[in-house]
């Protein structure tokens, strides 16, 4: 089993993420749960997604506290709140920064590999949200797949066409090309 924790802000779609990402796997014939962990419930609020994929029959119904894979919508969390806390050895951190992944240090992980990608631009390419709130919650999908190869990109592509309900296309079009980006 694989489990993966989002993190991003309130409006920055962690939540939508996290279950287009498991309707994909599921399209795969993988076992899955998404769920979410909200705060305070408001925009701009710190807000944690969870995702399960598994081969197997999922059992286990609790928060995931050691991810295997954490996804890193907004940047400035970093720091900020504790991300990294009960990432496995070895695991992966996908950011969405236009920065390399060579410039991230985490201390506090056990030799992480990171991933980074643009997301914010190429969501804004796309006409996804505002130059002041972009949302990259669908682009950085394509990213999340290319860093675990847990599904492929077009189940990612697929399942995103059906659970958005507003400009499917470039939504789509936005997860590919970060699939293409992404750095690590």
């Amino acid at each position: 089993m694989i489990e993966i924790r989002f993190h991003g802000r309130g409006g920055q779609g962690s939540v939508k993420a996290s279950d287009i990402l498991a309707m994909a796997a599921f399209k795969e014939g993988k076992e899955v749960q998404s769920f979410p962990f909200f705060g305070v419930e408001r925009r701009g609020a710190p807000v944690t997604a969870f995702t399960r994929i598994s081969d197997d029959e999922i059992r286990i119904h609790c928060y995931i506290y050691e991810p295997d894979v954490l996804v890193i919508l907004d940047p400035s969390l970093i720091g900020a709140v504790p991300l990294t806390e009960g990432l496995k050895p070895n695991g992966k951190i996908i950011i969405n920064t236009v920065k390399d992944p060579r410039d991230f240090t985490f201390d506090d992980a056990e030799n992480p590999q990171v991933f980074t990608v643009d997301c914010s631009t190429i969501a804004l390419e796309y006409g996804l949200g505002t130059a002041s709130a972009p949302i990259v919650n669908t682009a950085i999908l394509g990213a999340v797949a290319k860093a675990t190869g847990l599904v492929g990109i077009d189940s990612i592509t697929e399942a995103i066409k059906e659970k958005i309900p507003v400009k499917k296309e470039a939504n789509a079009e936005a997860a590919a090309k970060t699939f293409e980006q992404l750095r690590g």
